[in-house]
């Protein structure tokens, strides 16, 4: 994990447009769509808890996927794209590698099995990455839920599905900040 440690979220409003850029990133991932629209959100509103910051920052992307608005989904899909893949060696954000640890532990097999499903599904869901919160799930679970959420191929689900695993990350992440 980071050295970061997040603000009282009281003071959230307060920050500079640098310092709530950096509680983005931490609670989520790296992403310029998040940051544009976020910010201005963060320094607008007040926060009684991170729960409540998250949850504010979830129906912001849940209002871009129900949007009939193209242009909203691909905003959408690049702030969910902004996850790395599963498995992956080269894992930007400390808090992902860390959560991602237990995910490269297993056989190559199973790691170039991952790499096809990584593939398989960012095929089926162009423009978006399989985003789920790990939480101890071993490798053989998530791929299992990977295949299933391929075979599904609904891409409204996919994208209420990532959104939610987007908040429970952020929220497991907020504990730990904090």
């Amino acid at each position: 994990m980071s050295s970061f440690q997040l603000p009282p979220v009281e003071g959230i409003p307060t920050l500079t447009t640098t310092e709530r850029t950096a509680v983005l990133d931490a609670l989520f991932e790296p992403c310029t769509a998040l940051h544009t629209l976020s910010l201005d959100f963060l320094h607008d509103k007040k926060f009684t808890s991170y729960n409540d910051l998250i949850a504010s920052i979830g129906v912001q992307l849940s209002d871009l996927s129900e949007s009939p608005s193209t242009s909203d989904s691909k905003w959408l899909d690049k702030i969910l794209g902004a996850h790395p893949r599963l498995g992956e060696k080269k894992v930007e954000s400390a808090q992902a590698k860390a959560e991602q640890a237990q995910l490269n532990t297993g056989g190559e097999q199973e790691a170039v099995e991952l790499r096809n499903l990584n593939d398989e599904y960012e095929k089926t869901f162009p423009g978006l990455r399989y985003v789920v919160f790990v939480n101890g799930r071993s490798r053989p679970v998530i791929m299992e839920s990977m295949r299933e959420r391929i075979a599904r191929g609904d891409i409204n689900l996919e994208r209420a599905e990532a959104i939610k695993a987007m908040c429970d990350i952020a929220a497991d992440r907020a504990i730990k900040l904090q």
